[in-house]
């Protein structure tokens, strides 16, 4: 599998594909495959190696998840009560029926209160704005600023329908986060430090880029029409956020991500034996949380942000605690029933609790879902269930 996965993330180095990546591979005993290749920025000398530090984006919201279920299990919060009881402001939040002839927006009572499970499988009713023209349209008529200024002012935005009624997906999990801070009296960066980084080893995983960590992180790099790439030397999250954003802000590396993804393979035991989530909580957030609802393909709002993106198109998906399902085998390998998600800078990772294997993947390319990235990771996967 080495060789393999070598071989293919090399060629699309030396292809111009993508400027550097790192991956890793697990299964429950521990790490089986850990490369990387090209630059950390293009033009400069610094190579991508397995310890390199990137922006792990909405990789960010299975963390908050595991967080806020830890709270779950200690009876600090409730996956079916209303949020509101928690964080206030959730109980005040109106559904966007549309706009008016001066462009003003027109807001509804939402028919039943938000709760924390909608905030972990994404059918509150939020909404991003890179895949939602409504919400951007809302945020340009009342002056919200973008989720990755981490101001409290860009959750102000409205439900696009019923907290319930479908899947759609947005800025759900720093809600979440909100309802963790409330719920411990701690930061969320406090409160995943001592609960999940520390107890995991997650030693270079963090809202705020230390000094040590710095010396080892990639650029971003932009995608333009033509498929070149080019660094973004200044595209970084705010280091003195207004929030810390539990759906998108930490920075990381695919080796202590990947230790998070084993704790899922061992039933929420550390590398130690260690419990970070009980079994039964792995289980339950392993599962369909959402009913009937079912995943679907986010249409860009926001070319450079995001292509068109859904992973697998025509196979049916669902969601779990903070995790896409994949309801039927993928054609990497992937089990039925496995999880997954991804970060906007084209980082991804899959968990197979029944194969009990699961790997990280990161390049720094916007936009989402990357022309060259995207298939690569498929490839890497493939490569790692071949092997």
């Amino acid at each position: 599998m080495t060789n393999k996965a070598d071989s293919i993330l090399k060629e699309a180095v030396s292809k111009g594909d993508v400027p550097g990546v790192t991956a890793a591979a697990t299964d429950a005993k521990g790490t089986t495959y850990e490369a990387g290749f090209g630059k950390r920025v293009l033009g400069q000398p610094a190579d991508m190696t397995a310890d390199t530090v990137v922006w792990i984006a909405s990789m960010t919201k299975a963390l908050t998840g595991a967080a806020a279920m830890q709270q779950v299990e200690r009876g600090k919060l409730r996956l079916d009560a209303p949020a509101r009881e928690v964080v206030p402001e959730l109980g005040k939040v109106g559904v966007l029926e549309g706009f008016d002839s001066a462009g003003q927006p027109k807001l509804r009572p939402a028919k039943r209160d938000i709760t924390l499970r909608h905030l972990l499988t994404h059918t509150a009713g939020f909404g991003y704005d890179i895949w939602s023209p409504q919400i951007a349209k809302y945020m340009e008529a009342a002056g919200v600023p973008g989720v990755i200024s981490c101001q409290n002012k860009a959750l102000t935005t409205p439900l696009l329908f019923d907290p319930g009624d479908r899947w759609f997906y947005g800025i759900n999990i720093d809600w979440a986060g909100k309802m963790v801070e409330a719920s411990s009296g701690q930061t969320l960066g406090q409160f995943l430090q001592h609960n999940i980084f520390e107890p995991l080893g997650m030693t270079s995983t963090a809202f705020r880029i230390s000094d040590d960590m710095r010396r080892r992180l990639a650029k971003i790099h932009h995608r333009g029409p033509d498929g070149t790439l080019a660094p973004d030397p200044d595209l970084e999250l705010p280091q003195e956020p207004e929030f810390e954003m539990g759906g998108g802000g930490l920075y990381s590396t695919v080796g202590d991500y990947l230790k998070f993804v084993r704790m899922m393979l061992n039933q929420g035991k550390t590398d130690k034996g260690e419990p970070v989530l009980a079994p039964a909580t792995v289980k339950k957030m392993s599962g369909n949380a959402m009913g009937e609802a079912r995943v679907c393909l986010l249409k860009t709002n926001a070319p450079s942000l995001s292509n068109d993106a859904e992973f697998f198109p025509g196979m049916d998906k669902s969601w779990g605690l903070s995790f896409m399902i994949n309801n039927e085998t993928a054609p990497t390998g992937r089990s039925a029933g496995s999880l997954a998600w991804a970060g906007l800078a084209n980082t991804y990772y899959w968990i197979d609790q029944q194969k009990g294997m699961g790997g990280v993947y990161a390049t720094q390319i916007l936009p989402f879902a990357d022309e060259k990235s995207l298939p690569l990771f498929y490839a890497f996967e493939s490569a790692v269930y071949a092997g």
